[in-house]
């Protein structure tokens, strides 16, 4: 079973998240980190997949529609988690840990995960 590894888009990255998250030993990059700020969602799910990192974004209704339309032309991706700007770091932070506890790189792989449904 591989560990989730994440990648946050510009809508989700957040530094304080970031190193709550890497003070618990989870491996997290940014867009900025990995040098792909304004490049479009569709390029972001796209270096997510080819660098096997599960994408995690406050862009619910645009990443859905590209899963839906990869899922639809039989392409493939890491897969997404979905979260909302209302959730404090925390509450962010321990619910991607239940979900990286939870399920595998694996379960992950065209998946898409809601934050909300995760409770810590």
């Amino acid at each position: 079973m591989t560990k989730i590894r994440l990648y946050l888009d510009e809508d989700a990255q957040d530094n304080d998240l970031i190193l709550a998250l890497r003070l618990r030993n989870i491996d997290v990059l940014s867009t900025g980190e990995a040098q792909m700020l304004s490049k479009s969602d569709e390029e972001q799910l796209q270096w997510a997949f080819e660098n096997e990192r599960v994408i995690y974004s406050f862009n619910v209704r645009d990443f859905y529609k590209i899963h839906t339309n990869l899922l639809e032309t039989k392409q493939s991706h890491a897969g997404i988690i979905l979260g909302t700007q209302n959730y404090s770091i925390g509450e962010q932070m321990r619910r991607l840990l239940r979900i990286i506890a939870t399920l595998s790189a694996e379960n992950m792989k065209n998946q898409i995960e809601f934050l909300s449904a995760w409770r810590a």
